[in-house]
């Protein structure tokens, strides 16, 4: 089976989680400048097969876009045109990163750790796809 990879994209990081080849944990990957992503996974892509993308949407509690809608937007068009037969899927990301801030200060980490972005948009992108592959039907 191949991977399914998912997307916390921000203006300037995003953070990229994948689930294992049978699809059952979601490990963080990396995160990075998103000035560099498409690069990133045109590497990615090419050494792991990858089944499909998942993409954290923001949208407010009443299901209007957010100020980062159209980032994603834009970035998901420009995804569909270097990978036009992946196929990608929007993630409601609402609270993630609350949440991922939260887990990380139970983790017991020093304060300064706790605060780097990098960790939260990583530990979000791990949520929502755990989250995902949770939901999943079956496939065994």
């Amino acid at each position: 089976m191949a991977r399914i990879l998912s997307i916390d994209f921000g203006k300037k990081r995003t953070g990229l989680a994948v689930s294992d080849p049978l699809q059952i944990i979601a490990t963080s990957l990396d995160t990075v400048d998103s000035n560099e992503l498409i690069g990133y996974l045109k590497k990615y892509i090419a050494a792991e097969p990858v089944e499909k993308i998942l993409i954290g949407y923001p949208l407010n509690f009443d299901n209007s876009p957010t100020h980062a809608t159209p980032l994603v937007e834009k970035f998901i068009l420009k995804f569909g045109n270097v990978f036009p037969n992946m196929p990608v899927e929007k993630i409601d990301e609402r609270y993630t990163s609350k949440i991922a801030s939260q887990a990380i200060s139970e983790m017991g980490l020093k304060k300064k750790d706790r605060e780097k972005k990098e960790l939260i948009d990583a530990v979000s992108a791990v949520m929502m796809l755990q989250e995902y592959l949770q939901n999943a039907p079956s496939k065994l």
